[in-house]
């Protein structure tokens, strides 16, 4: 009897050791519920946990241009992810996914068993769900008691994230959270930075080198270790065939594929529409300030993943930096090749001692300056750094060049190159379609489209010849071209001005409004102004868009006023909107980052000239292409459909304009260094025929070759009601010389 005694002693002994992990598992579980060591995430954080997602700016054929992030992340949805990348997910870190509810226990005693025998290369017992809510969670960091209430706790979080979300939603959310180094945070990001591709279009090979990754993305990084990536990738393929996702045969076949990324940067200052992103970036700060949230607190452009849907087509825009580079990096040679050897290079008519007041100015507005200043730097340390020979990596248009410079001496090979600013519209919608803010984002910063502000020379006298247009003038009407003098006393004058030509062809004759616009001449502009007056024309050029200061003096009929590109295209697009201005429009919605809409941006228009008033001052602009300042656009560039267009050069050829106009498609250039007094010493290539005028050629004829774009090479549309004023020349003329018989009649 004693004896049966001790065996049921021994018996409830061994059972309640056996029992005593698992009780004590089980008490440890109760104590991290109840937040014994540590906070979990509450049913409303499952439910919706918080990633930081950035912003996307969505080109209007749905490219994305660019993002704003604090962690570079955007959400996949599991329809975009190509079968091969969940296969290879599930074959290589969780084979039985979709047979646990979060724990796999088999997994776990493999585990022990491997630290049992020594043997720890059976692999590891974590599950998809259980790394998902590290990633999510970070228990790591929430919780106390070491590694042992850490995994407890991750347990505890991928039972619940099982209970509330599919499998479908588990592996979505594992990729979308995965940081895959080079700020590539989420499987969205992955595709593109190292494949140039999205989720849905990935191939097998590419799938399985991401999901090797998740292993140790620093040991496994495709850029820096490509041999073992390579090695891992293999591995990963060959779990697939293991479990039955890939055939034998084809993985045979793939595995000797070598690893090829087309690694893709992300870079504020790399991609395309880099002026246009960094400008919007700015208006959508602002609009993140006076919009709130449904919690009452303001969106943040960094972390809300909100989605931006631009007006810019993709194709367009890299049509429009095509152009910019293609001419500009030939005519930058010729600038380079004018001033060499120039001591005072790149600059004209600047003494030796402004030159240095010049090149000052430009250090102050360095980044170095501001950080030395900010240190509290003196003034003889930081112009010291300056004369410093340092390395640095400066601009060329084939490419960085590595050298040593003095700060200063950078600052001065800088003012030698040409920039630009080139905008391109629909001028009846508003939307913008194209945006160079410059000819390099990380070496010139500036935006030269929306801030750079420049006279604009002879691309001002449209609206001037709009007004007597406006009041009933023919371009037919003939003007002696002859100097025309503005007295003292009128217009605010205090002495007689009297404006020049740039030449003397055709002086002491009569000239039609169409001629003398065609080839911008002066003596004809200041007839018309004297007309009607500065305010006249100021009114007109409000009433299309242009806000930048203008002084309401005679001489602005010449051009003299500083206008950006941004406004002198939406200004020109006024003339092929029929005389409606339509304020240009660069996005058209915003939406948070479950696809509602925030707000959408309709154009704001405003009626600034009659139908007929616009129609005619095309025909007048059209003259310009037919045989003016243009004309080059027919005999260079073979553009044989209607176009109108002003080219603009102002004093010094400091600054090169054209502006071209289709019917439904305008856009504008401007050309010129950053400082006035550095320009080309002649007008056959200082002029803007030469210096703005190629860049707007080659991008329309990019964009006439791409039938997809739908840009129209025909006539511009005429008014609803028939033209009043005559546009034939030639008939004009005998009408005129008919009136004239029959007034001597009367005499």
């Amino acid at each position: 009897m004693a004896k049966t005694t001790d065996n049921k002693k021994y018996v409830r002994l061994f059972w309640l050791l056996f029992a005593s992990p698992f009780l004590l598992i089980g008490l440890l579980i109760l104590l991290i519920s109840v937040g014994l060591f540590g906070d979990l995430p509450s049913f409303e954080e499952l439910e919706n946990p918080k990633s930081m997602l950035a912003s996307q700016v969505i080109s209007a054929d749905q490219k994305v241009l660019g993002s704003y992030y604090a962690v570079n992340r955007t959400q996949a949805r599991y329809e975009n992810l190509s079968p091969a990348l969940v296969n290879a997910l599930v074959a290589t870190e969780d084979a039985r996914f979709y047979e646990h509810s979060g724990i796999d226990f088999r997994a776990l005693m493999r585990v022990i068993k491997g630290v049992v025998t020594g043997n720890t290369s059976s692999g590891g017992g974590s599950t998809i769900t259980q790394q998902l809510a590290k990633q999510l969670f970070n228990t790591r960091k929430g919780m106390s008691g070491g590694i042992v209430i850490e995994k407890l706790s991750e347990w505890i979080i991928a039972v619940n994230l099982e209970r509330r979300y599919t499998k479908q939603e588990i592996l979505t959310m594992y990729l979308n959270e995965f940081d895959f180094l080079h700020n590539a945070v989420g499987i969205q990001n992955a595709a593109s930075v190292y494949f140039n591709t999205s989720p849905d279009s990935l191939k097998i090979e590419e799938a399985a080198c991401l999901v090797g990754m998740a292993k140790n993305p620093a040991l496994f990084n495709p850029r820096r270790r490509p041999d073992t990536t390579e090695h891992r990738r293999n591995v990963v393929m060959m779990q697939m065939v293991n479990y039955g996702y890939l055939e034998k045969e084809k993985y045979d076949s793939l595995k000797q594929i070598p690893l090829k990324l087309t690694y893709k940067s992300v870079d504020h200052n790399e991609g395309s529409a880099t002026y246009f992103r960094e400008f919007l970036r700015g208006e959508l700060i602002k609009w993140c300030k006076a919009n709130k949230k449904p919690d009452g607190t303001n969106y943040d452009l960094y972390r809300d993943g909100l989605k931006i849907y631009t007006t810019i087509n993709s194709k367009m825009q890299i049509y429009a930096e095509e152009a910019v580079r293609e001419h500009l990096s030939v005519l930058q040679e010729s600038f380079f090749k004018e001033h060499k050897g120039r001591s005072k290079a790149p600059f004209y008519q600047l003494t030796d001692e402004e030159i240095p007041k010049v090149l000052k100015q430009a250090m102050k507005r360095t980044e170095r300056y501001r950080k030395m200043k900010l240190q509290k730097a003196s003034m003889d340390s930081i112009e010291k750094s300056f004369h410093t020979p340092t390395e640095m990596s400066i601009f060329s248009y084939k490419g960085e060049i590595d050298t040593v410079l003095t700060p200063m001496d950078s600052i001065r090979y800088y003012k030698h190159f040409l920039n630009t600013g080139f905008m391109s519209m629909d001028p009846q919608t508003g939307y913008v379609k194209a945006w160079v803010g410059g000819i390099n984002y990380k070496h010139f910063k500036y935006d030269q489209v929306y801030y750079g502000k420049r006279q604009v020379g002879s691309t001002f006298k449209p609206f001037v010849y709009a007004l007597a247009i406006q009041e009933g003038y023919s371009p037919c009407y003939k003007v002696l071209n002859r100097p025309y003098t503005f007295e003292k006393g009128t217009f605010g004058l205090l002495k007689n001005w009297t404006p020049k030509n740039s030449d003397h062809k055709h002086e002491g004759e009569e000239v039609s409004l169409k001629f003398a616009l065609a080839q911008s001449i002066n003596y004809v502009t200041a007839w018309v102004m004297k007309q009607y007056g500065p305010e006249a024309v100021i009114n007109l050029v409000r009433k299309m868009g242009v806000t930048s200061p203008i002084d309401p003096v005679p001489s602005i009929c010449l051009g003299t006023p500083d206008i950006s590109v941004y406004e002198m295209v939406g200004a020109n697009s006024t003339f092929a909107n029929k005389g409606v201005y339509t304020k240009p429009v660069y996005i058209t919605r915003i939406e948070d980052k479950n696809g509602n809409v925030l707000q959408e941006f309709v154009p704001i228009t405003n009626e600034a000239m009659s139908e007929e008033t616009a129609f005619v001052t095309l025909n007048l602009l059209e003259g310009v292409v037919q045989g003016g300042s243009g004309v080059r656009l027919r005999y260079r560039y073979k553009m044989m459909n209607p176009i109108a267009g002003k080219t603009g050069t102002t004093q010094n050829n400091s600054d090169g304009w054209f502006m071209g106009l289709t019917p439904n498609l305008v856009s504008g250039a401007w050309v010129g260094c950053e400082d006035r007094s550095a320009h080309f010493r002649g007008m056959a290539l200082g002029q803007g025929a030469s210096m703005a005028l190629p860049i707007w050629a080659l991008y329309m004829k990019k964009v006439y070759a791409d039938p997809t774009l739908g840009i129209s090479q025909g006539p511009f549309e005429r008014p609803s009601t028939p033209v009043k004023v005559e546009l034939d020349c030639v008939r004009y003329g005998k009408e005129k010389l008919q009136n004239k018989i029959k007034d001597n009649q009367y005499d």
